[in-house]
């Protein structure tokens, strides 16, 4: 039912992951024989804190900095077929009751009698039971000031039962979820769960809605010193890097590495010279860089694979700001922007058979595929389209070097914002020659924040990237929501709520589908999100040097999702 993305592996156009060499150069990196087996990685971006499940954490760069070190019950693998932890699990998840007519909709999940967390306690059906918790919308009651950004599976359970290693869920009264299996596996809010044990060793009672707000609030700001993974972090901080090593502790078939260094830079400029000098042996990059794609390709040391990745570029507008909440103006914005021109002038060169994007959730080769963008004058770059949506609005000051105005008002200057990478400066400096043309000042202030900066609706107008799964069914939910914490720019629509509701609540995966698809029919309208297109993602590694490594574009943990079979050649 999940297909996965077209690939291209050859050299030039995309961004993601970085694999690279490391320990060439005097005594650094290791791996000799008898010598420790040492890697040291790159994440291009600084991670917002120390957990993924808050708004401020929840970015791929927390999530893979994360890799080894939290426990989940599955995920998706490269090839898109879905696998269980069977090293955490005792058995596969048992879906006890799937039809709501019947009674609850209801699972269990059993966790394998010897996983422990790295300090030797069990891990049992009461860190699911505390992890669920953790993941509510402080609405549910059970955890004040929790601020979770994608709460919609954890608030559709109504209580969840221990028994020792067993923990089972039933969802409220007349609700469905067809993607169950996912609450904590390497894609859920977390990217996996939380130990339980630990709150009440710093003396807070879980079941306590402020204290666990407070265990919350503990587990994104300091540093993790327990694993439940084949890794613990032994040092770092979230402005240089992380250094990991083997979880003693570990239940599962030890990691043949001795110490995996994380590195945190966002000058994607040094990654080949650090690569060619052995200074680094890998990242995994969320934005695209062509250069590096070049400089990689024709190095004899390194394997470089390209494809349409799960991340999608789109362009935000923050209904916050008063006057971006006519939906006229942000018609006429959408309209003058040209996706083609942003798609071409950054993948064109190494990746010219880019689609452009036309619909939120589904991939073009998806079989629920609808193009919400037909007919659309949105994303075109039609001046003379966007001007006449601005007069018969009553604006003025349309033209090229005038000012826009409504009732003599001025329309701006927006704040226009994005991180710091190649695409996405690129992009903001075409679309901010784009809004001249119709007379709209747009500002641009980079951020190495990004999940801060959205949380607190610090913008006027966004591009950045969702980075998605297999999964669907709560993404419009996620996305547009009125009371979702993801719907970062305000958007309120009761119709679309509704649709959204429903499709998480669906009782198969066609009917979810065609909801999401509803919610779009009314979304792009509105002119509140414009994708641009699927990022083209590269993976590189040294093949002299690495093994069992490989990029996985169904996860957010990118190349990190096996992190615990990395090796180094012998």
């Amino acid at each position: 039912m999940f297909k996965r993305r077209k690939t291209l592996a050859l050299a030039a156009a995309a961004a993601s992951a970085v694999l690279v060499a490391s320990g060439c150069s005097g005594d650094g990196g290791g791996g000799g024989e008898g010598g420790p087996k040492e890697v040291t990685w790159v994440i291009n971006s600084l991670p917002g804190a120390w957990q993924a499940t808050s708004l401020a954490g929840g970015s791929v760069y927390v999530v893979q900095m994360l890799s080894g070190v939290l426990p989940y019950t599955g995920q998706w693998q490269p090839d898109a077929t879905y696998e269980y932890d069977m090293d955490v699990l005792a058995e596969e998840p048992t879906l006890v009751n799937d039809d709501p007519d019947e009674g609850p909709f209801e699972w269990s999940i059993t966790l394998a009698d010897d996983a422990v967390w790295s300090d030797g306690e069990p891990m049992t059906g009461e860190d699911l039971r505390v992890s669920w918790m953790l993941g509510t919308s402080p609405e549910e009651g059970y955890c004040a000031d929790c601020d979770p950004r994608a709460s919609t599976s954890f608030d559709k359970v109504d209580n969840v039962q221990v028994d020792g290693k067993t923990a089972t869920f039933q969802l409220k009264e007349g609700l469905a979820d067809p993607e169950w299996m996912g609450l904590f596996d390497a894609h859920s809010q977390a990217g996996g769960f939380l130990p339980a044990h630990l709150a009440e060793e710093n003396g807070w009672d879980v079941d306590d809605p402020d204290e666990l707000g407070e265990y919350y609030a503990w587990l994104h700001a300091e540093r993790p010193d327990w694993s439940g993974g084949p890794f613990i972090i032994t040092e770092g901080d979230l402005e240089n890097e992380v250094v990991k090593e083997p979880n003693p502790n570990y239940f599962g078939e030890a990691p043949a590495l001795d110490k995996v260094t994380m590195l945190f830079n966002t000058d994607e400029g040094t990654f080949v010279n650090a690569f060619v000098n052995g200074e680094i042996d890998g990242a995994n990059p969320a934005d695209y860089s062509e250069d590096v794609i070049t400089q990689v390709q024709d190095l004899p040391n390194a394997e470089l694979t390209i494809a349409e990745g799960a991340t999608w570029e789109h362009v935000d507008l923050n209904l916050k700001n008063e006057q971006l909440q006519d939906v006229e103006l942000r018609r006429a914005i959408f309209t003058a922007i040209d996706r083609d021109d942003i798609a071409n002038r950054n993948f064109g060169g190494g990746y010219p058979d880019y689609e452009l994007k036309n619909n939120h959730v589904f991939a073009a080769d998806s079989p629920y595929y609808v193009d919400h963008f037909e007919g659309e004058s949105q994303g075109t770059g039609d001046l003379d389209e966007a001007r006449s949506i601005l007069e018969e609005a009553g604006y003025e000051g349309f033209e090229s070097g005038e000012t826009l105005s409504l009732d003599g008002d001025e329309i701006g200057p927006f704040r226009l914002r994005s991180t710091d990478s190649t695409v996405r400066n690129t992009s903001v400096q075409l679309i901010q020659a784009q809004l001249a043309e119709i007379g709209i000042t747009a500002n641009i202030e980079m951020t190495d924040d990004l999940g801060g900066m959205l949380a607190a609706s610090e913008y006027d107008i966004v591009q950045y990237g969702w980075s998605g799964s297999p999964y669907f069914t709560g993404n419009a939910d996620q996305f547009w929501h009125s009371e979702s914490g993801s719907n970062y720019g305000g958007y309120s629509n009761e119709e679309v709520d509704d649709l959204a509701q429903q499709s998480v609540n669906a009782p198969d995966l066609d009917t979810a589908a065609d909801l999401s698809n509803q919610a779009m029919e009314i979304l792009v309208p509105d002119a509140y999100v414009l994708p641009i297109m699927a990022e083209p993602n590269y993976f590189f590694a040294n093949t002299d040097r690495l093994v069992n490594v490989q990029d996985n574009l169904q996860s957010s943990y990118r190349a990190t999702y096996n992190i615990g079979e990395w090796d180094v050649a012998s």
